[in-house]
């Protein structure tokens, strides 16, 4: 990992200060502060946290590495259409949520190869992804949404759960479930540190004798499971499967990495950070959404955000090389 004059605890402390001045942001613009910061918000915006996160994972991984993914939202809409046409189908709903993962899966590691073996660049080589995934779903659901039968795939990503003890939906403890695992293999196996080299520099990483290729393919291919966990949770919230769902949800992936602390020069970040950033995205919607803001007026905060973290982080980058 790459250090830098900025004292480390306060690099770390930063999403959690702009995670509590958001929320202070909008408890005191709020015409009711007890509302907004009531425990049944807080559930809310666990719920709303859910598909974020989890492509955060994946993501985080990628950009550690110095990749990047552009087809987030497109795996979501066809993994979500995959998830509910076999259930329509009649399969069991764990085989029909499997065959969703595997697809993101699939799609992943099609970008790894298309990155190490054709030598096309990840914002190029996941740019076509997002067309091609996006006009598969559109496919394979006739252009509509695909409806299916109530099973308990519907109750993954739901804001107030029953039996009400698990507090929050099962999505979130299991997004935190894997937040945890993902933490653990970045900073304490052999596969996370190689991530970081590879990230760094990867010609040095190479010349050390690690498989760059190879872990790439890795790296995206688990990525992709997780967004395709992600379209699994965006189907349980709508409750059916829509090709047109999640567009531009990529940038809201990349923005909770970036604001987390992830570099997309590669060889930065940590699931803590990008979980916290997906946190600062979802109270800057919901707290957007209660003060009855536009659509447009959240995309150019989250974009004026997006352009801050990475300016802050090219500083930071620079005063490290003087």
């Amino acid at each position: 990992m790459r250090g830098g004059s900025q004292p480390k605890w306060l690099a770390r402390l930063g999403p959690f200060l702009g995670l509590a001045a958001v929320i202070l942001f909008f408890a005191l613009l709020s015409d009711s502060p007890a509302n907004y910061l009531s425990a049944r918000n807080f559930r809310i915006v666990s719920a709303q946290t859910v598909i974020v996160a989890l492509g955060a994972i994946g993501m985080t991984m990628i950009i550690v590495s110095g990749g990047i993914d552009l087809s987030v939202g497109s795996v979501v809409a066809l993994t979500g259409v995959v998830t509910a046409t076999a259930l329509r189908a009649g399969w069991s709903p764990f085989s029909a949520v499997v065959a969703g993962v595997i697809v993101g899966g699939v799609v992943g590691a099609v970008n790894g190869l298309a990155i190490t073996r054709l030598k096309v660049l990840p914002f190029i080589a996941t740019l076509g992804m997002l067309g091609i995934a996006r006009g598969v779903a559109k496919w394979l659901a006739g252009q509509q949404t695909v409806n299916f039968p109530d099973t308990w795939v519907n109750e993954l990503a739901v804001t107030f759960p029953d039996p009400a003890w698990l507090v929050v939906a099962p999505g979130v403890w299991l997004a935190l479930l894997l937040a945890v695992a993902a933490a653990f293999v970045l900073r304490n196996t052999v596969f996370g540190r190689r991530i970081f080299a590879i990230g760094s520099n990867e010609a040095a990483a190479r010349a050390s004798g690690v498989a760059t290729d190879r872990i790439k393919v890795w790296i995206y291919m688990v990525a992709g499971l997780l967004f395709g966990l992600a379209g699994v949770m965006q189907m349980s919230r709508l409750r059916q499967g829509d090709p047109t769902v999640a567009i531009g949800s990529e940038l809201d992936v990349i923005a909770a990495v970036v604001i987390g602390g992830g570099s997309l020069s590669g060889g930065e970040g940590s699931i803590l950070g990008s979980m916290v950033g997906a946190l600062i995205m979802a109270f800057l919607r919901n707290g957007s959404q209660q003060m009855g803001w536009p659509t447009f007026v959240q995309e150019i905060m989250i974009g004026v955000i997006i352009v801050l973290a990475v300016a802050v982080d090219g500083l930071r980058r620079s005063r490290a090389a003087q």
